[in-house]
């Protein structure tokens, strides 16, 4: 005798028209051309962000390179404007100040290197604030804009550490898993508005905020490229080098397969 969720089988029944709407929408993958397009890049001012301003300009898009101080864009051909993703009134003032957006790159980051179980509350909190908060922050105000287009995209800058989690900088990855189930979430709710929402998953890159790191690191300017290459072919999901893909894969054996160690 079957009891729980399963005591009762639901009725079979055909797919409402909504319900295909919605699956359309969410599996759309026609190419996007970024020429001529009008994009903005959160964390601009330096390392991957600046990659992907420069690529982008490079590619024929208007950019505005978006940093808590603008003084420190130094990329020519690129709009430089300040945008603070922790600061709503920031962010509320960027938007305002900005017209025609139908790419929008949620690249700023931070990397405090705290423990959950040990690090600083402050330290903490601002991972969160940052990469959760702050993306939601960016995307919200930004979606009118983007959705006065037909095509649109947002590409939220992830971690191969929003599918795993190392001890010694659990709140930064903590921050990284709930920024990925946002932009899950976002990715539905945006989709009927023409809005593509893609996720950037890579290990590490050789910028400051893994200059302390000794394991191999992956060329910023590449990964801006596969990136980029990604928003046009309209890719959900960019998976950018071999660490990626290989926890990716281990994702469906649970906590046997991603932590051996503690199974």
């Amino acid at each position: 005798m079957k009891t729980g969720p399963d005591e009762h089988e639901p009725d079979e029944h055909e797919p409402d028209e909504d319900d295909l709407t919605n699956t359309s929408l969410m599996e759309r993958t026609s190419p996007m051309e970024i020429t001529g397009k009008t994009a903005l890049v959160t964390g601009a001012n330096r390392g991957f962000g600046r990659h992907l301003a420069a690529q982008l300009r490079d590619r024929g898009a208007t950019v505005y390179a978006a940093a808590r101080n603008p003084a420190a864009v130094d990329l020519a051909g690129v709009t430089p404007i300040a945008l603070d993703v922790t600061d709503p009134a920031s962010v509320a003032a960027a938007a305002a100040a900005t017209r025609d957006v139908a790419i929008l790159i949620n690249n700023a980051g931070s990397g405090t290197g705290a423990s959950l179980l040990t690090g600083d509350l402050a330290d903490i909190r601002l991972e969160m604030d940052t990469h959760f908060h702050g993306t939601l922050a960016v995307t919200r105000a930004f979606a009118p804009q983007l959705a006065e287009h037909e095509q649109s995209a947002i590409l939220n800058v992830l971690s191969v550490l929003s599918w795993v989690s190392l001890p010694n900088i659990s709140a930064y990855c903590a921050a990284k898993a709930a920024e990925w189930s946002l932009t899950n979430a976002l990715r539905a709710e945006l989709a009927p508005q023409g809005t593509r929402v893609a996720s950037l998953h890579v290990g590490y890159m050789d910028t400051d905020l893994a200059r302390h790191v000794t394991e191999p690191k992956s060329d910023p300017a590449d990964i801006a490229r596969i990136a980029l290459d990604g928003i046009e072919a309209g890719e959900a999901e960019i998976v950018a080098d071999e660490i990626s893909k290989q926890v990716l894969a281990a994702l469906s054996a649970g906590v046997r397969g991603l932590y051996p160690q503690v199974a």
